[in-house]
């Protein structure tokens, strides 16, 4: 079993010189077509010159797509492949870090990866040189020395290269300027998986042992659970409080109206806490006159916004495009390796879309003047290129993220886009040239009323020059005015005082783009990590989004007081960032990542040990309810299945009676005149998930239900005078999803079923026999459409696909975040979804 040491820099590996004889090894690139046509009034970027390419030449990069496009620009001699992401990882089922000796990870090959290792292996065995193409970012750097240790490449051989965006500059420029494997950037990648997973590792089991068998907990993720834990907390703490506003409409001598707000009286802040309170201020207004005391106009610039980052784009796709933050980084992720836009065939649309920086290159700067210039005119353009300043931290060699060439316009680009495709790449084109557009101009008016001890104000405003809204949109609302010409004393005509009362409201819910927003704000995870965060959360079940909000479920807030009051560190947000900072400091090889560990851990071991003895076991003490058991009139009890709460007796094993605590939007029972044929009690229109139906009013002790129709009427049982060959019982006609078909009366005791004659399906034998009995296969249709079945059925169960309809998974671009296998796309009969590729074994799932 291969451990992992720390990642020690590559030397710095020499020129090569130029082989005598022919490369022979296959390209793997297409031959790339003549470039589309530019926009009118630009020009297209030139095609570089190939790199030159050693004897042999092997690129790795983590995904296919990513390969296609890059092996477009590389010439003879440059053999492309994927590695499918990260090819070793910790074990799945075991912690797999020595903590006492110097927090030693302990890594293996991930078994989905065995066979595309093996190939390389070979591909890479008599290579010049290996150039190791992974993405940028702390997980890149990983990749890629966990590709030197997994295939033991000579140091001699190795090339790093990183680019920003996967065009024909980006690509020359990185393989001209080769340089070593960063091993500070791999430590700090090393030191936060080695972190997660001592606290997934260590803190599960606990949760499991005192609340319930199934839960996990996690370093940043049980960070954000708490958030909106508290955030709900507040919400339900909330007592509104009311408050008024009077509003005064006004006309000028020339006819034309608007509106003032009170502010003030006698020279004080006006609050109006009630009703009473405003008649009595409207009673002195009606003996006022209004006069103009005084008028303030002046020219507001709007300037234009900066360029997206990670957590921006995520936030504006969510507002904007309703899209989650993973759907946002999916398609990203699509842009950024490459779409074949017909012509100039595979070519990266966007630049790396996990980064945090808000600098643009020099080259991608001018081109997008020069298009804002033809395409919108001089006026648009800044004297000088906009510059922004990213945030603290942030990683000032990468780039934001933009379009890789402003000449690429998104309805130029729309026949060769998906749907999605191509609204996000309209939402990162339009917010680039924005960026670099000059700011709006706008009016903004504000005018003083007097009237006695009240003053009044109305403000107002106007577009002068429209500037980076001709792309972004103008920023004012409908509901803002624009005041008329007014002088100074004028006295306005009052048409009407109008109070209005409201009532202070609560923190809203966080919603995907707020939480989005928050993460980064308190510095909890990286641009790269919110994404998988938010999804991990819902899928534990500690959180459910509604109406596009988020809320904690009952056991999202269990395990949060739980884990808060054992584990204060590990649940306090400046904590979790200042894990972040150090992280970064690793990074930036200002401090060591064993040292960061070691602090860490012991903290965190402390707390584990006093939470082992301390923290309330909910299996063998549960919290008790106010309820008694209506079986044998002892306590219930909160207990906890499959994350649902329930009420439980506590003599159980003995007495088994459970009731459930979900809420149940559904409508009370409606009385009828129906009697039960079973009890004589009366019937009851109740409704279910299937719908509505009449039910006997002494349930539980008489089960007995009926079908009804869409007025609540009984459907009558149609008896056919069929015996049921199961029990004897007379067979019955009844309705279902699928129509009508026979079914023993009865039912539940029996269910046995048939289709009525002449309705029996039409059994297509095809020119294949049962493997298992020998019998003829048939083609038969099921909730899924067609598939094939053995004619012996049920005796023989045996199925299988119709050769040709099965669609067969297609890589999804990202990796699985409980193994790290990557995602595939896979169908079913609610449509297209993500999987883990190594199914069984992982059973991850997403939507899309």
């Amino acid at each position: 079993m291969p451990k992992a040491t720390e990642a020690k820099p590559k030397s710095k590996p020499k020129p090569k010189p130029k082989a005598k004889s022919k490369a022979k090894a296959k390209s793997s690139s297409k031959k790339a077509g003549k470039k589309a046509s530019p926009s009118k009034g630009g020009k297209s970027p030139k095609r570089p010159a190939k790199p030159k390419a050693r004897s042999g030449s092997v690129v790795i990069v983590e995904s296919p797509a990513k390969a296609r496009t890059i092996a477009k620009y590389l010439g003879k001699g440059y053999s492309v492949k994927a590695s499918m992401g990260h090819v070793r990882d910790l074990p799945r089922k075991t912690l797999g870090v020595d903590i006492e000796n110097g927090f030693e990870a302990q890594y293996q090959i991930i078994p989905e990866r065995k066979k595309n290792l093996d190939a390389l292996r070979k591909l890479t065995k008599g290579a010049e040189a290996i150039y190791l193409a992974t993405d940028r970012d702390r997980e890149g750097e990983a990749i890629a020395w966990h590709l030197v240790e997994a295939l033991k490449i000579p140091k001699d051989r190795i090339r790093r290269v990183v680019f920003n965006e996967i065009t024909g500059p980006a690509i020359r420029k990185a393989f001209e300027e080769p340089h070593e494997i960063s091993s500070s950037v791999v430590n700090a990648q090393q030191a936060r998986r080695v972190l997660d997973r001592i606290v997934g590792y260590q803190l599960s089991p606990l949760l499991w042992e005192k609340v319930m068998r199934g839960l996990s907990a996690g370093r940043v993720q049980s960070v954000a659970v708490k958030l909106i834990v508290d955030r709900q907390k507040a919400i339900d703490a909330f007592d509104a409080e009311e408050y008024w506003y009077v509003d005064a409409k006004l006309k000028t001598k020339e006819g034309e109206e608007f509106t003032a707000r009170l502010k003030k009286k006698k020279g004080e802040e006006a609050t109006i806490s009630n009703e009473a309170e405003s008649k009595a201020i409207v009673d002195d207004l009606l003996k006022e006159e209004f006069k103009v005391t005084s008028i303030e106009q002046k020219d507001k610039p709007d300037s234009a916004p900066p360029p997206y980052s990670t957590s921006t784009l995520q936030q504006r796709a969510s507002i904007k495009l309703r899209f989650s933050a993973q759907k946002t980084m999916l398609i990203a992720q699509q842009l950024y390796e490459g779409i074949d836009i017909g012509k100039e065939g595979s070519v990266g649309l966007i630049t790396y879309m996990r980064t945090d920086s808000l600098n643009v290159a020099e080259s991608a700067l001018e081109e997008v003047r020069s298009h804002i210039e033809s395409d919108y005119g001089q006026p648009y353009v800044p004297a000088k290129a906009n510059r922004f300043k990213s945030k603290k931290g942030a990683q000032e060699a990468h780039e934001a993220v933009r379009a890789t060439s402003a000449f690429r316009k998104p309805e130029e680009l729309g026949a060769f886009l998906t749907q999605d495709q191509f609204r996000l790449y309209r939402l990162i084109w339009e917010r680039f040239v924005a960026s670099q557009m000059t700011p709006a101009v706008y009016a903004v008016t504000r005018a003083e009323l007097e009237a006695g001890d009240y003053t009044f104000v109305a403000q107002g405003r106007r577009l002068l020059f429209d500037g980076h809204a001709k792309v972004t949109g103008s920023r004012i609302r409908k509901d803002e005015q624009v005041l008329p010409a007014i002088a100074d004393d004028e006295k306005p005509e009052v048409l009407e005082l109008l109070p209005s009362q409201h009532f202070t409201e609560p923190p809203p819910p966080y919603s995907e783009a707020t939480l989005v927003k928050t993460l980064e704000k308190e510095g909890i995870g990286r641009p790269s990590t919110y994404a998988p965060i938010i999804s991990l959360i819902q899928k534990r079940g500690y959180v459910e989004r509604k109406e596009r909000m988020f809320h904690p479920t009952d056991l999202g807030v269990l395990v949060t007081d739980r884990l808060t009051r054992h584990f204060p560190h590990i649940m306090d947000t400046g904590f979790t960032s200042k894990m972040e900072d150090q992280l970064d400091e690793v990074e930036e090889d200002k401090a060591d990542w064993r040292k960061v560990l070691e602090d860490f851990y012991k903290h965190f071991a402390s707390d584990l040990e006093k939470a082992k003895k301390e923290m309330r076991n909910l299996s063998e003490n549960p919290e008790l309810s106010d309820e008694k058991c209506e079986k044998c009139d002892r306590a219930m009890a909160y207990k906890w299945s499959k994350g649902e709460r329930f009420l439980g007796c506590i003599g159980y094993p003995e007495c088994r009676n459970t009731k459930s605590l979900k809420k149940r939007d559904l409508p009370e029972p409606e009385e009828t005149p129906y009697v039960c044929e079973k009890c004589e009690s009366p019937m009851v229109l109740r409704t279910g998930r299937n719908g509505r139906f009449l039910a006997c009013s002494d349930y539980p002790k008489c089960k007995n239900t009926k079908s009804v129709d869409d007025e609540g009427k009984p459907i009558e049982v149609k008896e056919t005078g069929e015996k049921c060959e199961k029990c004897g019982s007379a067979m019955v006609e009844r309705s279902g999803r699928r129509g009508k078909f026979l079914a023993c009366s009865a039912y539940p005791k029996c269910r046995n079923t048939k289709p009525l004659p002449g309705t029996e399906e039409k059994v297509e034998k095809v020119e294949e026999k049962c493997e298992k009995c020998g019998k003829p296969m048939a083609i038969r249709r099921g909730p899924r459409g067609q598939f094939i079945a053995c004619t012996g059925y049920p005796a023989c169960k045996n199925s299988k696909p119709v050769r040709g309809q099965r669609q067969e998974p297609t890589p999804a671009g990202i990796d699985c975040d409980e193994c790290g296998s990557p995602m595939v796309f896979r169908f079913s009969r609610r449509g297209r979804f993500i999987a883990c590729s190594a199914y069984p074994t992982c059973r991850n799932t997403k939507s899309e």
